[in-house]
């Protein structure tokens, strides 16, 4: 298997391939131009988009700054939206459905480290390349559902359609469809129903 493969296969894997770094790298330089650009450009900020996440789909927005890893894993449904410094480290392939909302400072992350600090720490191959031990694990993300800001999501999660996911939670497991959820660890707190409408708040101004 390549590199590559092992990656995607969610087997360990040298992340100092030549093909892998360079598919970084390359991704890395896009997300570069994208933050450069003006919020006016739109349209040059599509043709970045384009390169970047080939599978984006339709009235997706992204706010600068953003950061991928690789991009071309990531998979983004119709009318998405992400607030500033959206960053998604796309080991393992993302699938982010339709209407998925991402408050700012969000981390979508699929690669895991050993816990062994023998094993974590950075290897040297014979020509002195640096490289370290670690494999990744998909990411799914349900239509309609909404992350809050500085929400992190690791690495086997799968967040159910419609859920919320409250600020500054760190999400380690699956979470149903239709809950709202928050914590470190991120836990359900309860499920949302129509008494959660916005047309019943009450305004208190």
């Amino acid at each position: 298997m390549t590199e590559q493969e092992k990656m995607l296969a969610g087997k360990i894997y040298d992340p100092s391939d030549p093909v892998l770094a360079a598919k970084r790298t390359q991704a890395h330089e896009l997300c570069r131009q994208y933050n450069l650009t003006s919020e006016t450009e739109l349209q040059k900020r599509a043709e970045i988009i384009a390169k970047l996440i080939p599978n984006c789909g339709d009235g997706t927005c992204l706010l600068d700054p953003i950061r991928f890893d690789y991009g071309a894993l990531t998979v983004f449904g119709q009318n998405c939206f992400a607030n500033f410094n959206l960053t998604v480290l796309d080991c393992c392939p993302v699938h982010i459905g339709d209407d998925v909302f991402f408050g700012p400072n969000c981390t979508i992350a699929t690669p895991i480290h050993p816990l062994l600090a023998e094993e974590r720490k950075m290897r040297f191959k014979e020509d002195g390349t640096p490289y370290d031990l670690e494999y990744a694990a998909p990411i799914t993300i349900g239509d309609g559902c909404w992350l809050a800001s500085n929400v992190t999501v690791c690495g086997g999660v799968t967040i159910g359609k419609g859920s919320v996911i409250g600020a500054g939670s760190v999400v380690t497991k699956d979470i149903p469809a239709g809950v709202f959820a928050a914590g470190n660890p991120c836990r359900v707190i309860r499920p949302i129903t129509e008494a959660d409408s916005i047309h019943l708040k009450q305004q208190l101004w």
